[in-house]
C-alpha cells in the first residue's frame, strides 16, 4: 500500500531531518519560561504542578452528571468539564417544541439555576476549576454558576474555571450560533469585560481550533484560524476601552491533539509562539503575560474509529503524549467507545489513566519542552509557524476573522482540506487501522451507554414546576429589563443574572435577546 509522506498541513517529510532543515541563527529557540515561549510557559513545567486533568461529562439530567462528576473527581480528575445537551447550547428549555428527542442526549440539560445547583451538588465551587463547553448561552450559563456560588458561600474571586464563549468558531465550524454576529461578538465581549472586573481567577473564553480540527482542518489551519479569531476579539474588547494588560491575560485556548505526533507536538509549540509574537507585535503589551497562549488539549473525536474500538485506546494514549509533549496546561481523554455513543463510566476511567500514565509513568513531565531541540520537531515548528502566518495575514486582507466568515473563506478552506483527507483515506495513501487497513469482521457486539427515554420527560416536568413555583412578576420583570438593555448599549451580563436570580430560564433569557435581536441565517 503506498504511504503519505507529508504531514496534514501540507508539510514535505524528508527521509531524515538535518541541521540545515533549520533556519535559526542563534543557537535555537529561548528557554522555556522565556518570550516567545516556544519552549513552554513556564521554565520548570510540569516539575512543580502537572497538568490539570479533565474529562469532559455531562447527559441526561443534572443528578446523573453529578453522579459522574464525583465519580470522576474519586478517580484523580482535578477539574471538572460540562457537555450540555443540544437545546441548551442553542438556547431553548426542556420542554420546547424544538428540544423534543434532544434533551439530555448528548450532555447535561441546564434550564435553570435549580439545574445549576443539582450539578453541583456537594462540589465547593472554590476549591474545583470548571471548564465549560458552551458558546452562545455562555453568558446565562456562567450566571447560573456564578449565582450557585453565591448559595455556596464562595466569592467569585475565588472561583475559577473556563467558559468556551467562542462564537467566531460557531459560525465557521460547528453551527450553535443563534444570533447574528455582532450581537453574538457583543455578548463575548460583554462577558469578557464583566470577568475581568468581577471574577478574575475566571477565563471568559477559550478561543477554539479543536472544532475547526473537527470539521476537518489541517493543523495549520487550527493554528491559523483560531489566533485569527483571538485576535479579532481582543480587537474588539480593546475598542470597549480596556487595556491590554487587564484581559489578555485571562483568554485562553483550545486544541485538538491528533495522530501525527510530531506535527502534532510541533503545532503546539508553533501556535504558542506565534500568539506572543502576534500579541507583541500589534499591542505593545506592558505584562509578558499578556504574551501567553494558555491551552486545554482534548484529544481528538473524529480520529476515533466505530471498526475495532479498542484501537482507540492507544490512539488516545498518542494524542495525550503528544499534547503534554507540547506544553498543554490541561488534557481531556476521549473514551475508546466515543464513536459509537457516550463513554461508559469503564470507558472515561481508561481515558483518564492513559493521562495518569503519562504522567508519572512516561518521564515526559519530568523536563520541560522534552523534545526541544529534535530537528524533526524544530523544523516542523517552524513551517508550521510560517503557514499559519500566512494564512492570518490572508484573513486580515479580507477585513479580519468576522470578515472572511461573512465571505465564506475559512469554511471553503476547512471544507477543502476534509474533502483532500477523505481522497486519501479512500485511496489508502492515508492508513487508517481497522477502517482501510488491517480490517476484520466484527464478531463483538459493542457496549454503550444509553440515555434513559425517560430522563427527558422528568427534565420537562423540572422546569415547568421552576416557573410554577418561582415568583413570577419579580422573573417578568427582571426579563423586560433584560430586553430593555439589549436594544442600548450597557453589558447585558448584570442583567442576566438578575433574570438567573429570579429563576428565568435558560430558554426565557434566550428568547427575550432573540425578540431584540432576531436569528442568523445565511
Amino acid at each position: 500500500m503506498t504511504r503519505n509522506r507529508a504531514t496534514s498541513s501540507g508539510i514535505d517529510l524528508p527521509s531524515f531531518f538535518a541541521p540545515e532543515n533549520l533556519p535559526w541563527e542563534n543557537g535555537g529557540p529561548a528557554a522555556p519560561g522565556e518570550f516567545p515561549f516556544t519552549r513552554g510557559l513556564y521554565q520548570d513545567m510540569y516539575r512543580k504542578r502537572l497538568w490539570t486533568m479533565r474529562q469532559y461529562a455531562g447527559y441526561a439530567s443534572a443528578t446523573e452528571s453529578n453522579r459522574r462528576y464525583r465519580y470522576l473527581l474519586e478517580q484523580g480528575t482535578t477539574g471538572l468539564s460540562v457537555a450540555f445537551d443540544l437545546p441548551t447550547q442553542i438556547g431553548y428549555d426542556s420542554d420546547a417544541r424544538a428540544a423534543r428527542g434532544e434533551v439530555g442526549r448528548v450532555g447535561v440539560a441546564i434550564d435553570s439555576v435549580e439545574d445549576m445547583r443539582t450539578l453541583f451538588d456537594g462540589i465547593p465551587l472554590g476549591q474545583v476549576t470548571t471548564s465549560m463547553t458552551i458558546n452562545s448561552t455562555a453568558a446565562i450559563l456562567l450566571s447560573m454558576y456564578l449565582a450557585v456560588a453565591e448559595e455556596q458561600g464562595t466569592p467569585w474571586g475565588n472561583v475559577g474555571g473556563t467558559v468556551q464563549n467562542d462564537i467566531l468558531k460557531e459560525y465557521i465550524a460547528r453551527g450553535t450560533h443563534i444570533y447574528p454576529p455582532p450581537h453574538s461578538l457583543r455578548l463575548v465581549t460583554d462577558l469578557i469585560a464583566f470577568c475581568s472586573e468581577h471574577v478574575p481567577r475566571w477565563n471568559p473564553v477559550s478561543i477554539s481550533g479543536y472544532h475547526i480540527r473537527e470539521a476537518g482542518s489541517t493543523a495549520a489551519q487550527e493554528i491559523a484560524f483560531t489566533l485569527a479569531n483571538a485576535l479579532c476579539y481582543v480587537d474588539l474588547v480593546l475598542a470597549r476601552g480596556l487595556e491590554i494588560d487587564s484581559f489578555a491575560p485571562r483568554l485562553s485556548f483550545f486544541f485538538n491533539a491528533h495522530n501525527n505526533f510530531l506535527e502534532e507536538v510541533a503545532k503546539f509549540r508553533a501556535a504558542r509562539r506565534l500568539w506572543a509574537e502576534l500579541v507583541r507585535e500589534r499591542y505593545e503589551p506592558g505584562s509578558e503575560r499578556s504574551c501567553w497562549l494558555r491551552f486545554h488539549t482534548q484529544t481528538g473525536g473524529s480520529t476515533l474509529t466505530a471498526q475495532q474500538p479498542e484501537n482507540n485506546v492507544a490512539r488516545v494514549a498518542i494524542q495525550a503524549l503528544a499534547a503534554v509533549c507540547g506544553g498543554t496546561q490541561s488534557l481531556h481523554t476521549n473514551g475508546a467507545d466515543e464513536a459509537l455513543g457516550l463513554p461508559t463510566e469503564t470507558s472515561a476511567r481508561v481515558a483518564l489513566r492513559s493521562q495518569q500514565i503519562v504522567a508519572h509513568e512516561t518521564g515526559v513531565a519530568d523536563v520541560a519542552d522534552p523534545l526541544g531541540g529534535s530537528w524533526a520537531i524544530e523544523a516542523l515548528t517552524e513551517e508550521l509557524a510560517a503557514k499559519a502566518r500566512s494564512m492570518i495575514e490572508q484573513i486580515e486582507e479580507l477585513g479580519g476573522a468576522a470578515q472572511a466568515i461573512e465571505s465564506g473563506y475559512q469554511q471553503n478552506e476547512i471544507a477543502n482540506a476534509a474533502y483532500r483527507h477523505q481522497l486519501a483515506v479512500e485511496s489508502r495513501d492515508e492508513v487508517i487501522v481497522g477502517v482501510n487497513a488491517y480490517t476484520q469482521e466484527e464478531d463483538e457486539e459493542a457496549t454503550f451507554l444509553a440515555v434513559d427515554p425517560a430522563a427527558e420527560a422528568r427534565q420537562v416536568e423540572r422546569v415547568r414546576k421552576v416557573r410554577e413555583q418561582r415568583d413570577a412578576s419579580a422573573a417578568t420583570a427582571a426579563l423586560d429589563l433584560l430586553q430593555q438593555a439589549a436594544a442600548g448599549e450597557e453589558n447585558l451580563v448584570p442583567r442576566i443574572l438578575d433574570c438567573v436570580r429570579q429563576r428565568a430560564t435558560l430558554g426565557e433569557i434566550s428568547d427575550r435577546l432573540r425578540t431584540v435581536w432576531g436569528e442568523y441565517e445565511r
